[in-house]
């Protein structure tokens, strides 16, 4: 059963101000375990979840390519935050400049587009090794956590200390919500993982009691929220109900935190598993993650009906561009100018060698291509170094923009609701 624990602050270190210096008693919530807990839900949150789900598997079924591709960049606000990134946030196509840079040699790079060009890389690479694997294990999820604090070796691993989320640096009297004592730890996180492995309910239900259930246990001394985040893409993934971690539901619940915070609240409840107060809890929070994967299912569709438009102009601008060079035949077979436009929602921003690699294409090739695209209107060119350029698609960095900013507004239109987390402004 899901209980508050009553514990005790004591210590007080020599350098804390004289002000945080305060001990005395506070409470931290021992949550009831996963794997063998009860659940009961309404028959209206048991409508509204297959509705999520449904309409999550058809954007599988229209095989969004594009929107799967560009699904990274809508992280990018994630970890511009999650680095605490301080200033202008990098813009779409500096952390595109940046990924390029990782296998290539691009100069003039800022770190911060580097930071959160490696962060989203680090995700994405221990994210689809977490999915690929058939038991998932607590050692999984250390190294999620591993590749997002690169940099801070010394907080890797399960916690050893007690931990809090909100109030003072110092101590947990006036924390927002203090996690189970550490030593409860190892237990809780085994049985999230044996959670994990099963298929007690349904792949949305189960990513919500993950998330909610992680984010209470709080299990590391830093990166919990970034973890918790790229589990619910995990589990959606193992299940199948997402190919390529396309659905952005993490940053709609950013989106909305209040609502996002008094979930999580909710969730806590004290008493027994299968009590009124906890099936209450529950069925609240699962409530409000299931509204966020409808909302974040719906702005995802719309972003591929943009990227389905853009993929049409493309074509119609390279048929245009060769209708005025007298070349009415079709663009032959092997062009390498129709895998770069395919693929080209990935892969905003191209060279020569990153085309040749990629596409399998000769360097001749790659540069006639690019040339065509860039003639057409498709691609623009930016420099990268003394005698090097690189060719960028601005329509599609335009659309990831404006994308990522509209997830970040309440109102879905930055028109109405400005955003209200870090994003880019172009």
């Amino acid at each position: 059963m899901g209980t508050w624990e009553q514990q005790e602050s004591t210590s007080v270190a020599e350098h804390v101000p004289r002000r945080e210096r305060r001990t005395g008693p506070y409470s931290s919530h021992l949550p009831d375990t996963l794997s063998d807990s009860a659940l009961s839900l309404s028959p209206q949150l048991s409508q509204r979840i297959a509705h999520a789900e449904s309409a999550v598997r058809q954007l599988d079924r229209r095989g969004a390519r594009g929107l799967a591709s560009v699904s990274r960049f809508l992280l990018r606000s994630e970890a511009i935050a999650s680095s605490r990134i301080e200033g202008i946030a990098p813009n779409a196509k500096n952390v595109a400049l940046a990924e390029l840079g990782q296998n290539e040699d691009v100069e003039g790079l800022r770190e911060t587009s580097k930071l959160v060009a490696n962060n989203m890389t680090a995700v994405r690479e221990a994210t689809d090794r977490s999915t690929a694997v058939v038991e998932f294990t607590v050692e999984h999820i250390m190294a999620l956590q591993r590749s997002l604090l690169t940099d801070s070796p010394q907080l890797h691993g399960l916690r050893s200390a007690q931990n809090w989320v909100g109030g003072s640096q110092h101590h947990p009297l006036e924390a927002e919500f203090v996690p189970p004592a550490p030593q409860h730890v190892p237990a809780l996180m085994d049985d999230l993982v044996q959670y994990i492995n099963g298929a007690a309910h349904s792949p949305l239900v189960q990513a919500a009691l993950v998330h909610a259930q992680f984010e209470t246990v709080h299990p590391f001394a830093d990166g919990n929220g970034r973890v918790g985040r790229a589990l619910i893409h995990t589990v959606l993934t193992r299940r199948g109900l997402t190919e390529d971690s396309i659905l952005p539901v993490s940053l709609v619940l950013a989106t909305f935190r209040d609502r996002y915070i008094e979930g999580l609240t909710a969730y806590r409840a004290e008493g027994a598993s299968d009590s009124a107060a906890v099936t209450a809890g529950r069925e609240t929070w699962i409530g409000v993650f299931t509204d966020a994967v409808l909302q974040a299912a719906e702005r995802a569709s719309l972003l591929a009906d943009e990227i389905d438009e853009l993929r049409e102009d493309w074509a119609q601008r390279v048929a245009d561009h060769r209708a005025t060079e007298g070349k009415k035949r079709a663009l032959r077979s092997d062009s390498a100018v129709t895998p770069i436009l395919d693929g080209l929602p990935g892969t905003p921003v191209l060279t020569q060698a990153t085309v040749a690699r990629i596409h399998d294409v000769s360097q001749q090739a790659a540069h006639k291509a690019l040339e065509t695209l860039r003639e057409a209107g498709v691609l623009e060119t930016a420099s990268i170094g003394r005698g090097l350029r690189a060719y960028v698609s601005p329509d599609l960095l335009s659309l990831i923009t404006s994308a990522e900013r509209t997830l970040a507004s309440t109102r879905f239109d930055t028109r109405l609701s400005a955003p209200n987390r870090p994003v880019a402004s172009s």
